[in-house]
């Protein structure tokens, strides 16, 4: 766990900043994880999580009419075959499952990630950032559902309870491109070069999809020194 610069400031939950991608399969197991040692926490109550867009790969061209699933586009790109992919996507699989999560990475289709992060940031607004996170990533590594398809994007935004004009407006307008490439701004200056990435109380940082028992690790030493410049009389004694 690495140390960050940070300022004190007073809160009444501590923020746990998360830069991810939704095409990025280690997000969804850190997700999990994450969500793993948050419910064995004891503060739970008292932390505020919010997700931040990252692109692993940008260069993926929108709208393309090339629908390769993950299987195909990594065997184009490193030039191996199909099944050479499949097999190297065998141990990511199995530690999914171990998190409870399903990947079908012969339906999960490769598509550039950009405007479902448009999607995203119209969701913090409505306060439904992770419930927006947990649909998309669902969506994509389980119903192979393709983000270069905007209709795709309508109906999970609709799933999500936003209306059509909001869901356009997310998807088309400066605005919202605006908030992913500040975003991802932000993850330059701090040096990310890596999702998932989280940030406790922009102190401390941790890379990657760590195991449970290190999360909950960075949560209890984050929030110990967190509340000693955010005292407050209903916050309850952790032993």
């Amino acid at each position: 766990m690495n140390t960050l610069k940070s300022e004190t400031t007073i809160n009444p939950k501590m923020k746990v900043d998360v830069w991810s991608d939704i095409m990025c399969p280690f997000c969804y197991i850190g997700k999990r994880n994450f969500e793993s040692a948050l419910n064995l926490f004891p503060g739970k109550d008292s932390i505020e999580l919010e997700w931040h867009s990252f692109q692993l790969d940008p260069t993926i061209p929108k709208n393309t009419e090339s629908k390769e699933n993950v299987y195909e586009y990594l065997a184009g790109k490193k030039g191996i075959s199909y099944d050479q992919s499949a097999r190297m996507h065998e141990r990511l699989i199995q530690t999914a499952k171990n998190a409870g999560l399903e990947y079908r990475f012969d339906q999960a289709i490769v598509a550039n990630s950009f405007d479902a992060h448009r999607l995203i940031q119209l969701a913090k607004i409505k306060g439904l950032g992770d419930e927006a996170e947990e649909r998309l990533f669902r969506a994509y590594f389980t119903e192979g559902r393709d983000f270069g398809d905007h209709e795709t994007l309508m109906a999970i935004g609709a799933e999500l309870g936003f209306t059509e004009n909001e869901i356009k407006h997310a998807l088309n307008s400066d605005e919202y491109a605006a908030k992913v490439e500040a975003d991802i701004g932000e993850a330059n200056e701090i040096g990310i070069q890596g999702v998932p990435f989280f940030v406790f109380d922009r102190k401390y940082a941790v890379s990657g999809a760590q195991p449970p028992d290190y999360f909950l690790k960075a949560l209890n030493q984050s929030f110990d020194e967190w509340r000693i410049n955010n005292p407050a009389t209903d916050y309850f004694s952790i032993s």
